[in-house]
């Protein structure tokens, strides 16, 4: 059985690419790895965004492994410009896939780079990866999987939050394991 990990980032000071984890995200970090420590994880690849990266250093440093950093797990952009009014668009882009706004991808274009990785981790050697993200990106993953998962189940997540995707034979069935909310 492949088992993938979708991790979200720890608590962070912000959501620029170069936003630190705050004291409590250094905290949830640690917490995390004392979580995964024991899951048997062999590949680790992480958002480059710097609050991506420190989430899971301390389960890498543990486990002696290396992060490799994938562009395609950035945090989904919505729009180029400044939106007021973002949440409800975000919302829109649950109900319309291809919903584009200038200078942003829409949810079907920033789910098909997610899947894209996944589907070449599963074809990886490695039993058990993690994969570290953004909420929103992480949702339209879990969604790809679970049709069911849209925008009320995004506003629930959790900084940090880990499913787990389970692949047997033609058979995919992701979950919640763990949660600070």
């Amino acid at each position: 059985m492949k088992k993938i990990y979708f991790v979200r980032h720890a608590q962070a000071t912000g959501q620029e690419p170069d936003a630190r984890l705050t004291d409590e995200g250094t905290r949830q970090a640690e917490q995390l790895a004392d979580f995964m420590e024991n899951v048997g994880v062999e590949y680790i690849v992480s958002s480059p965004w710097k609050r991506a990266v420190r989430t899971i250093q301390p389960l890498a440093e543990r486990r002696q492994l290396q992060v490799y950093t994938d562009l395609r797990l950035q945090e989904r952009v919505l729009s180029g410009e400044h939106l007021d009014h973002w949440l409800d668009v975000l919302e829109q882009t649950y109900l319309d896939e291809d919903l584009k706004l200038e200078g942003g991808e829409s949810s079907r274009e920033a789910a098909d780079r997610g899947i894209q990785l996944v589907q070449e981790l599963i074809e990886r050697a490695e039993k058990t990866v993690i994969i570290v993200t953004h909420g929103a990106l992480l949702s339209l993953l879990i969604r790809h999987y679970d049709p069911q998962f849209g925008f009320e189940e995004w506003k629930k997540l959790s900084n940090p939050d880990i499913y787990l995707l389970e692949l047997k034979e033609a058979e995919a069935k992701i979950h919640r394991v763990w949660n600070t909310g």
